[in-house]
């Protein structure tokens, strides 16, 4: 869903341009957008639409050609008091200097048409996975099991204090040979 845009200083200093009203299925945000010098907005919900929704944060220092947004929250649907509720957002800019309303609709029912789509989505990825071919991250676990057949068989063949040594090479062979696979395939 669109932002809820609030243009300050574009006309002058501690001007406001707000829509006359907004309407929103659930959470939305306001935009505020200077494009003057540094000032401060008050964000205020009337009585009616703050049964339902907040603002974390009133007052918002607005730097120079700063654009900054503004969650404000709504409750679970099933703590509305019906499917539609209005009300007002008061904006004021300059400590009181210039003060505008806007008529706040959330209708709680657009809702279940509605369908978020994380804004994210819409970025492309440009890094590319450049990962290790998995014929080349096998190659470890073949080598290394071959080598542990290959002592295996040496073993079979050896005699005396050989085949231990050879067998406990095999041994440590085949627990590598496992490791590897592990870390490789995890």
């Amino acid at each position: 869903m669109d932002p809820l845009t609030v243009a300050v200083n574009r006309d002058g200093l501690h001007t406001l341009e707000v829509p006359s009203e907004f309407k929103a299925a659930g959470p939305f945000a306001v935009e505020l957008r200077n494009y003057g010098e540094a000032a401060h907005v008050h964000l205020n919900l009337d009585d009616r639409i703050s049964r339902v929704a907040r603002i974390g944060a009133t007052n918002h220092y607005v730097e120079a050609d700063e654009r900054r947004l503004i969650d404000v929250e709504t409750r679970e649907a099933s703590g509305w008091p019906a499917d539609t509720v209005r009300g007002k957002l008061k904006v004021v800019v300059g400590h009181g200097q210039r003060t505008h309303y806007v008529d706040v609709t959330l209708d709680r029912s657009a809702a279940e048409n509605e369908v978020r789509v994380d804004p994210d989505l819409a970025t492309p990825d440009t890094e590319r996975d450049e990962g290790t071919p998995p014929v080349v991250r096998l190659l470890p676990v073949v080598v290394l099991g071959s080598v542990a057949v290959l002592l295996a068989v040496g073993a079979l063949f050896a005699a005396g204090t050989l085949v231990v040594f050879l067998g406990g090479l095999a041994l440590v062979s085949a627990l590598l040979c496992t490791a590897a696979a592990y870390v490789l395939f995890r």
